[in-house]
């Protein structure tokens, strides 16, 4: 009987009654058909791999991460609840020490939901990683993660989400955005003033083959991770960097994937988009799955795999090898930078404009951060949505100082309820969330 060299962990959760719309590539036979060539394969008779059963999450674990407006039962379904249960089911599990590590195949997906949600945007409605990352610091004492996202899409949602914190590391490699969703992502973005260096966004150009992909895992990704020490890894695992992905541009394979997941070692995988449903995401699965349990992966092949049709031009490659410099370099100076970035208790502010394409939403936000050197910052989000909802969001992240826990009161106190239809306080270190 073939045994696995890493107990590993799976949660199946295909979402029956969730689609964008029937003929939409985001709908459940995106995982139906992995599940079936899982069965063949006989995976479930291996020794030391296990399937789990999702968990349903609640209200008051959302709203450790997200101010959903007006509420979270009217921007999710019971399958979000069910989707971002999966990926707390296999945090559980490492937790507890019933696996080395484990892999989520959820939908639907999350790493496009922001800190505040009105509504959909990238078919995301809230954040299943960070909701997993706020349970396991809840509940299991977890400080510093790592979440390396690879899915072909900037994880915008998580980089805002994390943009403060800098006990998160984030880093995305993704197909750069001024050629495809969301159009962000950029080697400058590199987290806020309290926080520089530790949002960290490295764009590919299309073309992108599997060499050029491993180039960055190995000379940029790994060294990182080495340094920053994480107490967890995590691998937000898109899988439409696909040669046959028929919404973006790269060269990766299901070997190069299993390859990725064999370097990475992450503690936890979480899937996110892809959307070739029957040429890639069956054989991309299956090698992460192996990769994961630390086992051979090396006949897991597309049935039109062909290596050279797959050759990465050499533009493409001195484009890499740039960005790995200057990603290196970012990394090597954030601390210079966060001293560069501001004074410590002043106010610093941002003005942005956010599109929720699901939903047909555009929100205006306007932020303050109280610049800390001894925690993330007191937060404050003033945001209006076209759908006239004007709501007041107020953070106070886990590591707050006692100066920060007293700014954020005083922000969600001075709130003027004439102006607002909601006024939002996150106080992460009691663990509560009031409305007024």
């Amino acid at each position: 009987m073939l045994k696995a060299n890493k107990r590993t962990g799976l949660v199946f959760f295909p979402a029956f009654d969730w689609a964008i719309d029937p003929t939409h590539p985001e709908r459940e036979e995106r995982l139906l058909y992995t599940l079936d060539q899982v069965l063949e394969e006989g995976i479930f008779d291996i020794s030391g791999i296990e399937e789990y059963k999702p968990d349903l999450i609640t209200a008051k674990e959302i709203q450790r991460v997200h101010f959903c407006v007006p509420d979270e039962a009217t921007i999710t379904t019971q399958s979000h609840l069910i989707s971002a249960g999966g990926a707390k089911t296999i945090a559980r599990a490492v937790m507890n020490k019933e696996i080395d590590c484990g892999f989520a195949l959820i939908r639907p997906p999350g790493h496009h939901a922001m800190r505040v949600a009105h509504g959909g945007r990238g078919f995301c409605h809230i954040n299943m990683e960070a909701i997993m990352v706020e349970y396991l610091r809840q509940e299991h004492g977890i400080k510093r993660v790592a979440i390396v996202d690879t899915d072909c899409h900037h994880g915008d949602g998580t980089n805002d989400i994390y943009w403060h914190d800098p006990d998160t590391l984030f880093i995305s490699l993704h197909q750069d955005g001024r050629t495809l969703y969301p159009g962000t992502g950029f080697p400058h973005e590199l987290g806020g003033p309290n926080a520089k260096g530790s949002c960290l966004n490295i764009p590919l150009p299309p073309g992108t083959a599997t060499e050029g992909y491993l180039y960055m895992i190995n000379n940029t990704v790994l060294p990182i991770l080495d340094e920053f020490k994480p107490d967890i890894i995590i691998n937000s695992a898109g899988q439409d960097n696909h040669y046959t992905d028929p919404l973006t541009n790269m060269k990766f394979s299901a070997q190069g994937y299993a390859e990725l997941t064999r370097l990475l070692k992450p503690d936890i995988a979480v899937l996110e988009g892809g959307y070739a449903i029957e040429g890639a995401l069956p054989y991309v699965n299956l090698g992460i799955i192996l990769a994961l349990a630390g086992m051979d992966f090396s006949q897991v092949v597309e049935p039109d795999y062909s290596p050279e049709n797959l050759r990465q031009a050499f533009h493409v490659t001195q484009k890499i090898e740039q960005t790995s410099e200057i990603i290196n370099r970012y990394w090597n100076q954030r601390m210079e930078l966060r001293e560069k970035a501001g004074i410590h208790g002043e106010i610093q502010h941002r003005h942005r404009e956010i599109f929720y394409d699901t939903d047909s939403i555009l929100e205006r936000q306007k932020e303050k951060i109280r610049i800390c050197r001894d925690c993330s910052g007191a937060l404050e989000i003033d945001s209006q949505a076209s759908t006239g909802k004007h709501v007041l969001c107020v953070h106070i992240p886990l590591n707050a100082c006692r100066q920060c826990r007293e700014t954020g009161y005083e922000m969600f106190e001075r709130a003027d309820m004439k102006r607002y239809s909601r006024a939002f306080l996150q106080d992460r270190p009691n663990d509560t969330y009031t409305i007024k």
